[in-house]
């Protein structure tokens, strides 16, 4: 590792990444990605924290996942958050 990575990280907290819990208690659902056909779907989360617990990390829930179009488990999963509106490019002037 370089010396300007060591500084860096050295001078930043790790990041604990979202649970199932705080996505709960946030009203957001999880998002999912298949990386072999593109297919994606929102999950709701009270399912998965009544099977997996309210502390089991989003990140992790791709592995245990299956697309439902294609069958592949090369599935990435992360907040669904909500969508800002963008697209519009504001023009000043």
């Amino acid at each position: 590792m370089g010396a300007f990575k060591k500084r860096v990280t050295a001078r930043h907290d790790p990041v604990d990444p979202a649970t199932l819990g705080d996505l709960a208690a946030d009203g957001l659902h999880v998002f999912c990605w298949c990386h072999r056909c593109g297919h994606n779907a929102e999950v709701e989360t009270a399912p998965l924290i009544a099977r997996l617990g309210p502390m089991f990390p989003v990140p992790e829930l791709g592995g245990r996942m299956r697309c439902t179009a294609c069958e592949a488990r090369d599935v990435a999963t992360r907040p669904a958050w909500p969508r800002h509106g963008g697209g519009q490019i504001a023009r000043y002037g």
